[in-house]
């Protein structure tokens, strides 16, 4: 771990749901997920492409509005109305990282301007303040202060991503959301970009959602990991626990997939291989979700969504075979 998460509860997601209506059908996006955030800590979400974990991550900071349940911040239910003052303060306390630093950054304003965008909601600065604080912000994300004028085309998409970081700093957030901050960018890059979050953290107490399909990275900056698939969370543990132990079939799949630097180790090496494809979040499977997959369904699978229980300390699984496939969790 990168730093000893405090036991406070920072974000509580109880239950929560996030649908769209299509037509006549409700796709299920984020369908009953609960999971908590500690002040300090870093929690991976990860998952296939379509899962969820960007709409969740959205709808927990009111970007969308949640179909039900609830999303606690610093145990204020934040979900339903809230005040004009107390939406500005969770909007300045709770920040987004975008997945594109393409798309992003509005083309037409100046990298200056872009950062001091939110300290002009936020703050009362006198101009020759705003300038000081956004030459602070592009040195603390690596940049020198002659970025401030020019515009995000001339910029590559590192550095984007690097303004973009700096744009979610400038109003001195304590809960970020970095949705898959890394994936648009080239291999080089992501281990700096992410190396520059760990030292944020460190250095400012931040707390992450980190958003990704990318589980080597997941690997390297999490405290813990949840796994969502179809809308729903499979399993959530400490990080080292998930790597060494995955008790979902669903997390064994996606680990076993992780390429790994050793070419004899990858020759002899048994993968996890899916059958068939991901269902619709329009009408998904009864029962576990991922029972029309899993090698190891059996007749309850298709009756019951499984619960997510705790099969050992801080290590959650939803799935009805875990104790008849894995005893208490080791291999």
């Amino acid at each position: 771990m990168h730093n000893k998460r405090n036991e406070e509860p920072l974000v509580e997601v109880r239950n929560l749901c996030k649908y769209f209506r299509q037509g006549r059908s409700v796709l299920k996006a984020v369908d009953d997920v609960s999971f908590t955030i500690y002040r300090g800590e870093t929690l991976g979400l990860v998952g296939e492409s379509g899962c969820g974990k960007t709409t969740c991550g959205r709808t927990i900071l009111k970007l969308y509005s949640a179909t039900s349940g609830q999303v606690l911040y610093k145990g204020q239910d934040i979900t339903n109305s809230m005040s004009a003052r107390e939406l500005l303060a969770f909007k300045r306390s709770a920040q987004i990282i975008f997945q594109d630093p393409y798309s992003s950054l509005d083309p037409r304003m100046t990298i200056g301007e872009i950062i001091a965008e939110g300290m002009d909601v936020h703050f009362r600065y006198t101009p020759a303040e705003k300038q000081q604080k956004v030459r602070e912000l592009l040195a603390k994300v690596g940049l020198t202060e002659d970025y401030a004028n020019r515009f995000a085309h001339e910029l590559s998409g590192g550095q984007r991503q690097r303004i973009g970081i700096a744009r979610a700093l400038a109003v001195e957030p304590e809960f970020i959301v970095c949705d898959e901050p890394i994936s648009a960018l080239d291999v080089s890059i992501q281990a700096q970009i992410v190396n520059l979050l760990i030292q944020l953290q460190a250095e400012r107490g931040l707390t992450y959602l980190f958003i990704s399909h990318d589980l080597s990275m997941v690997k390297h900056i999490s405290d813990r990991v949840g796994v969502m698939y179809l809308g729903s969370l499979v399993e959530v543990a400490p990080s080292k626990a998930i790597f060494a132990h995955p008790l979902h079939p669903y997390t064994q799949a996606l680990l076993s997939a992780i390429p790994v630097a050793d070419p004899d180790f990858e020759a002899t090496r048994v993968r996890v291989k899916l059958e068939g494809e991901v269902p619709s979040p329009i009408n998904p499977p009864s029962g576990c979700k991922f029972r029309t997959r899993c090698p190891h369904a059996i007749k309850v699978c298709a009756e019951q969504q499984p619960p997510l229980v705790e099969a050992e300390p801080e290590h959650f699984v939803a799935c009805h075979c875990w104790q008849h496939l894995y005893g208490d969790g080791r291999k």
